[in-house]
């Protein structure tokens, strides 16, 4: 079976990366690969990763699909796996990534779920992935993976501020589908809990109509920051 590379954008998650790390070692064991692209933390993000990592990459950029575009450049395996840093991946997500794509799938992505147990991030959790099977437009926090190949062919993530995921996508279902897998992602809520739940759907909402309305990402981006204050 092909081995896979994880590729795991950071920037200032210090608090967050070596728990997200660790669970990762077994896999290094068996001839994955773990890239941590930092964006210049100014935290002890690159010191404390640095021990759990194949590839530790600094780049001075902080723009998440440069980060991930970088990793991919640099793995060594066929299939890359793009992995939020406050993501930890299923026990068995490499064995179900490579029976995905030995049954011919391209690309694919997980299930999602938030370390929050309340109801309400339970019915969030369910509505993007019936939206994500859906639509086949999956994002970051669902654990993205691709054959690589395929990736660099069509150029990797567009250099763009924001909504690189979905326009990754996107451009993916033009070849096939996704393989959805049914197994989830355990994900952070911390975003969430931060700005507010309601707040946070309307602007994921809304970011996303606009988005496919037609407003640029630089712009969407900027909307983003704005919230986020």
């Amino acid at each position: 079976m092909d081995k896979v590379s994880i590729i795991i954008p950071v920037w200032n998650e210090e608090k967050n990366i070596a728990k997200s790390l660790q669970t990762l070692q077994s896999l290094r064991l068996l001839g994955h690969e773990v890239i941590v692209v930092d964006a210049g933390s100014s935290d002890n993000t690159p010191v404390i990763a640095h021990p759990f990592v194949d590839r530790l990459i600094i780049i001075k950029k902080k723009e998440r699909a440069t980060q991930q575009n970088i990793g991919a450049k640099q793995a060594k395996n066929n299939i890359l796996l793009f992995l939020h840093a406050d993501t930890l991946l299923p026990e068995n997500a490499i064995t179900l990534i490579q029976q995905a794509i030995h049954k011919k799938y391209v690309w694919g992505r997980f299930n999602v779920c938030f370390t929050h147990s309340a109801w309400i991030f339970r019915i969030i959790a369910t509505l993007m992935n019936w939206r994500s099977c859906l639509t086949g437009i999956a994002t970051g926090d669902q654990g993205i993976f691709v054959q690589r190949d395929v990736f660099l062919q069509l150029g990797g993530f567009a250099k763009i501020p924001l909504m690189e995921d979905i326009e990754l996508s996107q451009r993916l279902k033009s070849l096939t589908r996704p393989s959805c897998l049914k197994a989830s992602v355990l994900t952070s809520s911390r975003r969430w809990e931060q700005q507010g739940v309601i707040k946070t759907i309307l602007l994921m909402w809304g970011l996303r109509l606009a988005y496919f309305m037609g407003v640029s990402p630089q712009r969407l981006s900027q909307y983003y920051k704005t919230f986020c204050r």
